[in-house]
């Protein structure tokens, strides 16, 4: 299979990464100093069409598909990892769901806004006790009349509290039934709760160690009530069709490792070509050199394997294992690359203004998010037939 990008896709490229080196890269300390979102940025990113990448244009969208997400996305993590990551989100995470599962009259009534970036919509599966585990979540939803009436609490939700959220899709226990070895299944489904319905409840931000631009908060649903239609796809599918949503995420996820990968080895070959030690430059040094070359190997590795899933996604062919494969590489590149700009940098890699200091406390979350590195493991090894196995 080839990667190489065809002429459409280069040009992709080619115009976020100016973007992103003009307009993003400048602005990334102040709002990651601040905390803040930069909905200016975001409304540019919309004109730009990239929240409707992967979306038909009937719907608002730019007709391409979930590679040219993932190009953007790598292109926007070189410089600011909460960038990339409210593109990501907001699209693999928070809109496809609705692409995916959602009946005609829900696409139309919410992809048009979120394609043109006008809206946000986050992802709510993750729970204290859930996520990975499916038979951990706690939340729970009943039918009363016509309505549905939701009640328990999700964490860690991208995208959740912006002044453009419009959307949260959650998964929530609608029934119970007994396995022949007497354990319960959990019946999980999937709803849209409309920001703003009464019961819904926004957290304070979390206090993050990275990431201090993207917007996650813990949401609480008390007695949320939506009408029966605001079901998402079939009762009793939710948690199947969110851990599709999880498989494709997971690709531009790696994306996203990529491009931070791949930004740790800008600088650090910026950095070794000017900076003067002892009379000559750092990157003179075999261990300096032999230092970025890995950074480049990592970087490289990263970028087939998300590629490889990518291309597999378009042409309908399965893609869970390399999807894990793509995240499991990327996220391990992206946090070797950051540690070894951060020591190629010396005393300057270990001050927020620098841009591999953020990297180096972004990217540790790539180790977790969408799945952590454990369960990556897991999913490979499964796929590879040894589930069972001792």
């Amino acid at each position: 299979m080839s990667h190489e990008l065809t002429d459409a896709q280069q040009r992709l490229v080619d115009e976020v990464r100016d973007f992103a080196d003009t307009v993003v890269a400048p602005a990334a300390y102040e709002y990651d100093t601040k905390r803040e979102l930069p909905y200016e940025i975001l409304a540019q990113m919309g004109e730009m069409g990239l929240f409707g990448l992967p979306f038909p244009r009937e719907y608002g969208g730019q007709g391409r598909d979930y590679l040219d997400l993932c190009l953007a996305v790598e292109q926007l993590a070189r410089v600011d990892q909460s960038i990339a990551v409210t593109l990501e989100a907001g699209v693999g995470l928070g809109a496809m769901p609705v692409w995916r599962s959602g009946t005609d009259a829900q696409k139309k009534e919410w992809i048009p806004m979120l394609a043109r970036g006008e809206a946000l919509a986050a992802f709510g599966l993750t729970e204290a006790d859930a996520g990975s585990d499916a038979a951990g979540t706690r939340t729970t939803a009943v039918l009363d009349g016509g309505d549905w009436v939701i009640d328990g609490s999700k964490q860690f939700i991208t995208n959740s509290g912006t002044r453009i959220t419009r959307l949260v899709t959650v998964t929530a226990v609608t029934g119970e039934s007994m396995r022949p070895d007497g354990s319960v299944r959990k019946e999980l489904t999937a709803f849209l709760v409309p920001a703003g319905t009464p019961g819904l409840h926004v957290g304070p931000a979390y206090d993050k160690v990275g990431w201090h631009t993207s917007d996650t908060h813990p949401l609480v649903l008390d007695h949320v009530r939506v009408p029966e239609e605001n079901l998402l796809g079939e009762r009793g599918r939710g948690f199947a069709s969110f851990i599709q949503t999880l498989d494709e995420g997971r690709v531009a996820f790696a994306a996203l490792c990529t491009g931070a990968a791949q930004g740790c080895l800008e600088e650090a070959i910026r950095y070794a070509g000017t900076r003067r030690v002892f009379g000559r430059t750092i990157g003179e040094n075999q261990h300096t050199q032999f230092t970025i070359a890995r950074m480049q190997a990592r970087a490289h590795a990263a970028r087939l394997a998300y590629l490889d899933a990518a291309h597999r996604i378009v042409a309908g062919r399965p893609f869970k294992l390399e999807a894990s494969l793509a995240k499991l590489i990327g996220s391990e590149a992206a946090m070797a690359n950051a540690r070894d700009a951060s020591q190629i940098f010396g005393g300057y890699g270990f001050l927020n203004e620098n841009p591999v200091a953020r990297h180096y406390r972004d990217s540790k979350v790539l180790e977790v998010g969408e799945g952590t590195t454990e369960v990556q493991l897991m999913v490979i090894a499964r796929e590879l037939g040894l589930a069972g196995r001792p």
